[in-house]
């Protein structure tokens, strides 16, 4: 965990109300106790108003002027439902991150939203996303940020088995079994591959670079014939 993040969280669980020793605080963050003591002087010298001390206990004053986070029912009704989908569907690494964005929402908001919060009806059942497969999804989207070739066998949907190196572009879920986008070097050219139905998957040192015709760009506008859809699909996150 980045220390910024660590520093954050401190923060939020002190904003909870109960007094939290070092020892808490060191247990929820999987850290030592002289860390946590290091953490809270930092921030009490950065100006955050923090009471207690070593042995007691630490809380954080109730004056500090932080604004509650504010939601509307049905965009908390969105974070809630899309965090428990990434549980049960997201890799290893996403169901952590699910995990730690709900925490740090349910610490900051109202108390009339946090009723809310533990009233939302909506699940999503992960038993069909077995561990192997969400340590591949997690292997399959470092290659495709890292531009690695992946190697793995594969078997079709009519039982004929092949030996593949692919140019991992992008990974897409298709309800209940995800796909992986790439530049299969045997074939020379696009194809989908299911995460269930490969095997031995291997990321290695190779690096490839795309050219023009083997981007994910260029399956894209194959695929999908709205070049408004297709912004869509590509916009960066930080325009949501």
């Amino acid at each position: 965990m980045r220390r910024a993040d660590r520093l954050f969280r401190i923060v939020q669980f002190l904003r909870q109300g109960r007094l939290q020793t070092a020892r808490t605080l060191a247990s929820k963050l999987h850290v030592s106790q002289r860390t946590i003591y290091r953490d809270i002087q930092d921030l009490q010298l950065a100006g955050t108003p923090i009471e207690g001390e070593a042995g007691v206990g630490y809380t954080l004053r109730r004056d500090m002027d932080l604004p509650p986070l504010m939601f509307t029912r049905g965009e908390l009704t969105a974070l809630v439902l899309g965090a428990r989908l990434v549980r049960a569907w997201g890799g290893a690494e996403n169901v952590l991150g699910a995990d730690q964005a709900l925490q740090r929402i349910e610490a900051v908001l109202p108390a009339d939203l946090r009723n809310e919060f533990d009233s939302i009806l909506l699940y999503a059942p992960g038993h069909r996303m077995l561990p192997h497969l969400r340590a591949r999804l997690d292997a399959l989207h470092e290659a495709c940020k890292s531009q690695r070739v992946a190697s793995f066998k594969y078997v079709r949907e009519d039982g004929e088995p092949s030996q593949r190196c692919v140019w991992p572009l992008a990974l897409a879920f298709w309800s209940g079994v995800w796909t992986l986008t790439s530049w299969c070097e045997l074939r020379n050219d696009f194809r989908d591959f299911r995460l269930d139905r490969m095997d031995e998957v291997a990321i290695l040192e190779r690096i490839f670079t795309p050219k023009k015709g083997q981007r994910l760009e260029d399956h894209l506008r194959k695929v999908v014939p709205s070049a408004e859809e297709r912004r869509e699909l590509l916009a960066p996150s930080s325009s949501l």
